[in-house]
Protein backbone atom coordinates (compact mmCIF):
# COMPACT_ATOMS: atom_id res chain seq x y z
CA UNK A 1 0.00 0.00 0.00
CA UNK A 2 1.42 3.20 -1.08
CA UNK A 3 1.51 5.44 1.78
CA UNK A 4 -0.01 9.38 0.50
CA UNK A 5 -1.44 12.31 2.44
CA UNK A 6 -4.64 12.15 1.44
CA UNK A 7 -7.52 9.02 1.19
CA UNK A 8 -7.04 7.68 -2.01
CA UNK A 9 -10.41 5.87 -2.83
CA UNK A 10 -12.01 9.07 -1.53
CA UNK A 11 -10.28 10.90 -4.11
CA UNK A 12 -10.92 8.66 -6.74
CA UNK A 13 -14.50 8.65 -6.00
CA UNK A 14 -15.05 12.08 -5.97
CA UNK A 15 -13.51 12.47 -9.55
CA UNK A 16 -15.91 9.67 -10.36
CA UNK A 17 -19.16 11.07 -9.22
CA UNK A 18 -18.06 14.00 -11.38
CA UNK A 19 -16.81 12.80 -14.96
CA UNK A 20 -18.52 11.87 -17.83
CA UNK A 21 -16.55 8.40 -18.40
CA UNK A 22 -14.50 6.32 -16.54
CA UNK A 23 -12.01 4.18 -18.90
CA UNK A 24 -10.67 1.08 -17.43
CA UNK A 25 -7.39 0.67 -19.67
CA UNK A 26 -6.00 -3.51 -19.85
CA UNK A 27 -3.15 -4.21 -21.83
CA UNK A 28 -3.69 -7.80 -23.39
CA UNK A 29 0.05 -9.38 -21.34
CA UNK A 30 -1.14 -8.05 -18.25
CA UNK A 31 -4.67 -8.47 -16.90
CA UNK A 32 -4.01 -8.84 -13.25
CA UNK A 33 -5.64 -6.64 -11.10
CA UNK A 34 -3.55 -5.37 -8.74
CA UNK A 35 -5.12 -4.70 -5.09
CA UNK A 36 -5.00 -0.67 -5.81
CA UNK A 37 -6.52 -1.11 -9.32
CA UNK A 38 -9.42 -2.96 -7.61
CA UNK A 39 -9.55 -0.33 -4.86
CA UNK A 40 -9.82 2.02 -7.41
CA UNK A 41 -12.65 -0.22 -9.30
CA UNK A 42 -14.51 -0.49 -6.24
CA UNK A 43 -13.98 3.54 -5.63
CA UNK A 44 -16.28 3.92 -8.63
CA UNK A 45 -18.83 2.02 -7.80
CA UNK A 46 -22.25 3.43 -8.23
CA UNK A 47 -20.84 5.14 -11.61
CA UNK A 48 -21.39 1.78 -13.73
CA UNK A 49 -23.02 3.21 -16.73
CA UNK A 50 -20.29 5.58 -17.35
CA UNK A 51 -17.62 2.68 -17.04
CA UNK A 52 -16.08 1.66 -20.23
CA UNK A 53 -13.25 -0.50 -20.43
CA UNK A 54 -10.39 -0.82 -23.10
CA UNK A 55 -8.35 -3.55 -23.50
CA UNK A 56 -5.26 -1.79 -25.90
CA UNK A 57 -2.30 -3.92 -27.48
CA UNK A 58 -5.11 -6.27 -28.80
CA UNK A 59 -2.87 -6.50 -32.08
CA UNK A 60 -0.29 -8.08 -30.19
CA UNK A 61 -2.25 -11.58 -30.50
CA UNK A 62 -3.93 -13.72 -32.59
CA UNK A 63 -7.61 -14.29 -32.92
CA UNK A 64 -7.90 -16.80 -30.74
CA UNK A 65 -5.50 -15.83 -27.91
CA UNK A 66 -7.46 -12.36 -28.42
CA UNK A 67 -11.01 -14.23 -27.70
CA UNK A 68 -9.28 -15.89 -24.26
CA UNK A 69 -7.14 -12.86 -23.34
CA UNK A 70 -10.73 -11.46 -23.50
CA UNK A 71 -12.64 -13.63 -21.55
CA UNK A 72 -9.78 -13.56 -18.62
CA UNK A 73 -10.24 -10.30 -18.49
CA UNK A 74 -13.92 -10.21 -18.48
CA UNK A 75 -13.97 -12.51 -15.73
CA UNK A 76 -11.34 -10.61 -13.30
CA UNK A 77 -13.63 -8.12 -13.80
CA UNK A 78 -16.91 -9.87 -13.08
CA UNK A 79 -15.13 -10.36 -9.28
CA UNK A 80 -14.43 -6.92 -8.72
CA UNK A 81 -17.32 -5.24 -10.17
CA UNK A 82 -20.82 -6.76 -9.13
CA UNK A 83 -23.49 -5.52 -11.79
CA UNK A 84 -25.66 -7.57 -14.00
CA UNK A 85 -24.87 -5.67 -16.89
CA UNK A 86 -21.64 -6.14 -18.43
CA UNK A 87 -19.64 -3.05 -19.18
CA UNK A 88 -18.67 -1.65 -22.89
CA UNK A 89 -15.39 -3.33 -24.09
CA UNK A 90 -13.25 -1.66 -26.68
CA UNK A 91 -10.79 -3.79 -28.21
CA UNK A 92 -7.93 -2.37 -30.44
CA UNK A 93 -4.58 -0.92 -30.45
CA UNK A 94 -4.85 2.59 -29.50
CA UNK A 95 -1.39 4.25 -30.46
CA UNK A 96 -0.18 5.82 -33.90
CA UNK A 97 2.05 2.78 -34.48
CA UNK A 98 0.78 0.33 -37.43
CA UNK A 99 -0.62 -2.90 -36.21
CA UNK A 100 1.35 -6.11 -35.89
CA UNK A 101 -0.93 -8.20 -36.77
CA UNK A 102 -3.92 -7.58 -39.21
CA UNK A 103 -6.21 -10.25 -38.42
CA UNK A 104 -8.75 -7.97 -37.21
CA UNK A 105 -8.31 -4.85 -38.24
CA UNK A 106 -11.94 -4.20 -39.06
CA UNK A 107 -12.89 -4.74 -35.47
CA UNK A 108 -10.13 -2.94 -34.11
CA UNK A 109 -11.16 0.45 -36.84
CA UNK A 110 -14.52 -0.40 -36.36
CA UNK A 111 -14.30 -0.50 -32.12
CA UNK A 112 -11.56 2.62 -32.53
CA UNK A 113 -14.58 4.03 -34.59
CA UNK A 114 -17.09 3.71 -31.88
CA UNK A 115 -14.84 4.57 -29.03
CA UNK A 116 -14.11 8.34 -30.72
CA UNK A 117 -18.02 8.47 -31.47
CA UNK A 118 -18.59 7.96 -27.45
CA UNK A 119 -15.98 10.49 -26.75
CA UNK A 120 -17.77 12.87 -29.49
CA UNK A 121 -21.04 12.55 -27.84
CA UNK A 122 -19.81 13.12 -24.44
CA UNK A 123 -21.19 16.52 -24.33
CA UNK A 124 -24.81 15.82 -25.31
CA UNK A 125 -24.59 12.43 -22.93
CA UNK A 126 -23.33 14.70 -20.07
CA UNK A 127 -26.15 17.10 -20.33
CA UNK A 128 -28.51 14.32 -20.28
CA UNK A 129 -26.77 12.46 -17.36
CA UNK A 130 -26.81 15.92 -15.04
CA UNK A 131 -30.44 16.00 -15.90
CA UNK A 132 -31.13 12.77 -15.21
CA UNK A 133 -29.08 12.96 -11.71
CA UNK A 134 -31.15 16.54 -11.40
CA UNK A 135 -34.73 14.53 -11.47
CA UNK A 136 -33.55 11.68 -9.66
CA UNK A 137 -32.12 14.03 -6.37
CA UNK A 138 -35.69 15.49 -6.65
CA UNK A 139 -37.27 12.37 -6.30
CA UNK A 140 -35.29 11.62 -3.57
CA UNK A 141 -36.16 15.09 -1.93
CA UNK A 142 -39.68 14.43 -2.50
CA UNK A 143 -39.52 10.82 -0.45
CA UNK A 144 -37.52 12.63 2.17
CA UNK A 145 -40.41 15.33 2.65
CA UNK A 146 -43.12 12.60 2.71
CA UNK A 147 -41.56 10.37 5.02
CA UNK A 148 -40.77 13.64 7.14
CA UNK A 149 -44.44 14.82 6.90
CA UNK A 150 -45.72 10.86 7.39
CA UNK A 151 -43.69 11.23 11.00
CA UNK A 152 -44.57 14.25 12.23
CA UNK A 153 -48.18 13.40 11.62
CA UNK A 154 -47.83 10.55 13.70
CA UNK A 155 -45.93 11.97 16.80
CA UNK A 156 -47.78 12.99 19.52
CA UNK A 157 -48.22 17.02 19.83
CA UNK A 158 -47.97 17.02 24.18
CA UNK A 159 -47.24 13.25 25.74
CA UNK A 160 -45.34 10.37 25.15
CA UNK A 161 -43.17 11.98 22.37
CA UNK A 162 -40.13 9.93 23.29
CA UNK A 163 -42.14 6.29 23.58
CA UNK A 164 -43.74 7.48 19.66
CA UNK A 165 -40.39 8.09 18.27
CA UNK A 166 -38.80 5.00 19.19
CA UNK A 167 -42.18 2.59 17.90
CA UNK A 168 -41.63 4.81 14.82
CA UNK A 169 -38.10 4.49 14.74
CA UNK A 170 -38.05 0.49 15.14
CA UNK A 171 -40.80 0.21 12.59
CA UNK A 172 -39.13 2.14 9.75
CA UNK A 173 -39.51 -0.91 7.60
CA UNK A 174 -43.41 -0.30 8.16
CA UNK A 175 -43.33 3.00 7.77
CA UNK A 176 -41.81 3.24 4.52
CA UNK A 177 -44.39 0.97 3.44
CA UNK A 178 -47.50 3.17 4.99
CA UNK A 179 -45.66 5.82 3.07
CA UNK A 180 -45.55 4.48 -0.32
CA UNK A 181 -49.43 3.18 0.20
CA UNK A 182 -50.12 7.28 1.02
CA UNK A 183 -48.63 8.26 -1.82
Amino acid sequence: RIKRGYEFEAVVKWFADRVDMIMLLFDVSKLDISDEFRRVILAVKGNDQKIHVILNKADRVTTPQLMRVYGAMMWSLGKVIDTPEVSRVYLGSFWDEPLHNDEQRKLFESEENDLYTQLACLPRSAAVRKLNDLIKRARLAKVHACLLDHLKRKMPSMFGKDKEKAKLISNLTAVYQEVAKEK
